[in-house]
């Protein structure tokens, strides 16, 4: 009887080097996993692969891509797919969090949120999905945020491009089911990253990037669609979601 021996998970990181990306890499690198690690900082990678490496990945690819540069993108993803002759999960976790008073000023820099929040991820997914599609099977993970639960006057522009793209998974999913393609959804609260690094991230409402990747690498598993991230977030954004409209008007957030 000839013993099967299971294959490492193909992963392909996209936006590797932000906090929870390096969170989510490290537990799969310690499951054997083989890495593809997309970002735009090349010293930051080659550092990562090296720490990947150690930490027990079957091997590690890294790749420099500029994910503002949109035209660049089936170029980019076609790279990533082909380093192992396809993937199991592509996870897709770049983004900004942009000042909101900034972007009333000025309208470059609200599409420049626009188009890293939403458009990017979007095409960067759309490319992806053709690809699992075909094949019947994988995993496309992609970090959104609470903050596209509604539009609130703090960030309606960040609020407003993780809203569409909350949406666009949304039909995407409807579009992979019948391929057996998972998409997941995953929706943080607020994480201790260099993105939120100017926000003082003290009280409950913080967790860490290691907490939420857990909880991602925990979804994947259970084939969800919605993670909200840390559990609570479900709530507290089920309060604003349904707050009336002439209460939620006399309020700061």
């Amino acid at each position: 009887m000839t013993m099967q021996v299971s294959k490492p998970m193909r992963v392909a990181i996209f936006g590797a080097t932000s906090g929870i990306a390096t969170a989510v890499a490290r537990r799969y690198a310690e499951s054997g996993a083989r890495l593809v690690l997309v970002a735009r900082d090349q010293a930051s990678l080659t550092a990562a692969a090296a720490d990947l490496e150690v930490r027990g990945a079957a091997e590690v690819e890294v790749q420099e891509a500029d994910f503002a540069r949109t035209a660049d993108i089936p170029a980019t993803v076609a790279a990533a797919w082909t380093r192992f002759d396809g993937l199991d999960l592509a996870v897709v976790a770049y983004g900004t969090l942009p000042d909101q008073q900034e972007m009333e000023a000025e309208s470059a820099k609200a599409e420049q949120a626009l188009v890293l929040n939403f458009l990017s991820p979007a095409l960067l997914c759309g490319e992806l999905a053709h690809r699992f599609e075909a094949r019947k099977s994988g995993t496309l993970a992609v970090i959104s945020s609470v903050a596209g639960d509604r539009g609130r006057k703090s960030n309606y522009v960040y609020g407003a491009a993780k809203g569409g793209l909350q949406r666009y998974l949304e039909g995407l999913r409807h579009r992979l089911f019948a391929a057996g393609v998972q998409v997941l959804d995953i929706r943080p609260g607020f994480v201790s990253t260099k993105m939120t690094a100017h926000l003082s991230q003290k009280g409950p409402l913080w967790a860490s990037p290691d907490q939420v990747a857990a909880d991602i690498v925990g979804a994947i598993q259970k084939r969800k669609e919605v993670l909200y991230t840390p559990w609570f977030w479900r709530w507290v954004m089920m309060g604003v979601r349904n707050a009336p409209g002439p209460l939620f008007h006399r309020t700061s957030l």
